[in-house]
């Protein structure tokens, strides 16, 4: 099981109220059966012009910000459709943590059970982190063990649910997550079954394919 107590890297400032998971993720980077290549599509008409140049202008095709692994964001980050590719694309291209006033709910939902960090923080706070971190080299560190971000001298502290927070940290998905609770999910069904005796499902064998008693 991997841990993920810390996350450090360079941060960069994407300051775009209302940035919405379609901008994230165009349409026609949807058209796959796998979670393969969907790096490619992040805020693409953003990154690239038309004909698939870089926009050199862009913040992440700036060369100060090569390799970012933490977004610092508008308002309402992830706002629109519920396509959980944005986050999926966004964890490819390398992002471990996203910091904004405000998430759209979905998103947010999305993000956090995919293990990609979201963090709340009031709109004068990102301020300040910004002006920090450009003169701090644009290098942030998150510890999640301490609930705290800091750059340089600046610190603060953040919240996050344990269950989202234990599961970033141990690199449990939602199946892991459940299974954390595996011996109380068998309680349960001995209890149910020993009440409903005939709910019980049978193992499949050969002349059962996991049927109703």
């Amino acid at each position: 099981m991997s841990e993920h107590k810390r996350i450090e890297g360079i941060a960069a400032p994407l300051l775009i109220d209302n940035l919405d998971t379609d901008q994230i993720m165009p349409k026609q980077f949807l058209r796959t059966i796998t979670k393969e290549g969907l790096d490619r599509g992040v805020l693409f008409d953003l990154r690239f012009h038309p004909d698939g140049s870089p926009r050199p202008d862009f913040v992440l095709n700036r060369p100060e910000y090569k390799d970012a692994s933490i977004l610092v964001g508008g308002s309402n980050f992830g706002c629109g459709s519920s396509r959980e590719h944005a986050v999926w694309g966004l964890q490819q291209l390398g992002v471990g943590a996203v910091i904004a006033p405000s998430f759209g709910e979905i998103f947010f939902s999305n993000a956090l059970n995919n293990r990609l960090l979201l963090i709340v923080l009031e709109q004068d706070r990102v301020a300040l982190l910004l002006k920090t971190l450009n003169t701090n080299r644009h290098r942030l560190l998150i510890d999640l063990e301490q609930m705290q971000l800091s750059c340089g001298s600046l610190a603060f502290a953040f919240t996050l649910g344990e269950r989202h927070r234990k599961m970033i940290v141990e690199g449990l998905d939602m199946v892991g997550a459940t299974l954390q609770f595996l011996p109380q999910i068998i309680a349960f069904e001995n209890r149910h079954e020993a009440a409903s005796p005939w709910a019980k499902v049978l193992p499949a064998d050969e002349g059962n394919h996991g049927h109703i008693a």
